[in-house]
């Protein structure tokens, strides 16, 4: 399952199964399709979707449609596409294709290799001009021949990439995405395409489950060394540290809590490290990592922020652990009941992006009809809650105190203010649940 920004809650690799064999980006342009392309459309046209859907299935290819941005970085966050054909305008009444520039440019940012065809109105040749500058492959006008599009679709997925600082070569893995609007997600991805191409080492912070593996993929995915898997390894392993001879120059490793190593043995792996290589560190503490390894593995520093940081970005993500969630169980994609959507936008979720995607994966499970409601997004509360100890902070225990006003609340609009069902859903007796509503107000 992808986490926090793009993708998946763990720290940990992702694969795509369903994708076709190879990258589909190599051989001559001329040459005959060998292999189904995977092509995605966003475009909120379904009569649009439609028409492409059968052209491209009578071609042999597989098409997946999303209806907008958000679908379409979703859907990218969790597979490979050779192709990508992206409408120009989207929000009613727009023809300045402003926003599907804007995302052509997001693309391209987190993987220079991607093969984008816009989709423009026959009014639209300066639009398509400005796309091609901008990185897009080719474009095509409406209304086209569907040969004549097929033919584009597969000539632009199996030229080559033209040479740019740092296009990814074959066999390169997934770039990882990083979802998100908000301000804190921006200010990431920025230093990403920053730092990427360097080798400068650099430490991932941040809350654990906030996406601090996703982000040292990311960094990996915008380097030279992008063609090659990048190697992880836990420093506080010693018999992990023997892969760190065994590589090939230039190597990109993932170095996971060094802050957790004594001075000695920091200096040991110091040692160990090759100058010609790139370092990337996951770490709670960076301050705890000594002066001289800072210099190797920690020149920059990059801080995964907390959903609490980009509370805007709960919402999508949501909708994108869904989805994932249901394609994973075989199951139609979830709704979510308006209850469900206050919550998301107000409550706290423990272990940050990871833990939201695990409460969406139960409450898909137990949910029905495919609805996820607000009541299923947390564990009941609990009838004789403990009095938290002196050491607990006041942040906590107000955290704490908001998230159970907040289910209280969500699961009172949930059942239209019908105590005894808002009660039952909370695992509650009346009694406690009126006494938890006049404790919060409600």
């Amino acid at each position: 399952m992808n986490t926090p920004f793009s993708s998946t809650p763990a720290e940990s690799d992702r694969s795509c199964p369903d994708a076709p064999s190879g990258n589909g980006r190599s051989g001559d342009a001329s040459s005959p399709p060998s292999t189904a392309l995977a092509i995605l459309l966003i475009d909120d046209n379904p009569r649009i979707a439609e028409s492409l859907a059968i052209a491209i299935d009578l071609a042999g290819h597989r098409l997946d449609m999303a209806q907008g941005p958000e679908d379409g970085f979703s859907l990218l966050a969790a597979r490979r596409y050779d192709a990508i054909l992206l409408d120009l305008n989207y929000a009613a009444g727009r023809t300045d294709g402003a926003e599907g520039l804007a995302m052509l440019e997001r693309l391209l940012a987190d993987d220079p290799g991607a093969c984008i065809i816009v989709i423009t109105a026959h009014s639209g040749i300066r639009l398509a001009v400005t796309a091609m500058q901008a990185g897009a492959r080719d474009f095509v006008m409406k209304p086209w021949r569907n040969a004549e599009l097929i033919a584009k679709i597969e000539l632009a997925a199996r030229r080559r990439a033209a040479p740019r600082d740092h296009v990814m070569t074959e066999g390169t893995a997934e770039p990882a995405r990083l979802l998100g609007d908000s301000s804190a997600i921006a200010r990431v991805r920025d230093l990403i395409r920053r730092v990427g191409p360097t080798m400068a080492g650099v430490v991932v912070t941040g809350p654990s489950g906030a996406g601090r593996g996703l982000i040292a993929a990311a960094l990996h995915a915008a380097s030279h060394a992008a063609g090659r898997p990048m190697q992880r390894i836990d420093v506080r392993d010693p018999l992990a540290w023997a892969r760190l001879d065994g590589a090939e120059g230039g190597t990109s490793w993932l170095l996971r809590h060094p802050d957790r190593l004594d001075d000695v043995t920091q200096a040991r792996l110091l040692d160990r490290l090759r100058s010609g290589d790139r370092h990337i560190a996951i770490a709670d503490d960076p301050r705890a990592i000594t002066p001289a390894l800072a210099r190797q593995i920690a020149a920059v520093e990059i801080a995964a922020p907390s959903l609490a940081e980009r509370q805007d970005d709960v919402p999508l993500l949501a909708r994108h652990f869904a989805r994932i969630a249901a394609e994973r169980h075989g199951l139609p994609a979830p709704r979510f009941t308006p209850a469900a959507e206050a919550l998301l936008a107000t409550a706290h979720w423990p272990d940050e992006a990871r833990g939201l995607a695990a409460a969406i994966e139960r409450a898909l499970l137990l949910g029905e009809q495919g609805v996820i409601e607000a009541a299923l997004l947390a564990p009941p509360v609990a009838h004789n809650a403990a009095p938290a100890p002196a050491s607990t902070s006041s942040r906590a225990s107000f955290d704490l105190d908001e998230s159970e006003r907040v289910m209280i609340e969500a699961a009172l609009v949930e059942h239209h203010h019908n105590v005894t069902q808002a009660a039952q859903a909370l695992g509650l007796s009346r009694g406690a649940l009126y006494r938890r509503m006049a404790r919060h107000g409600l």
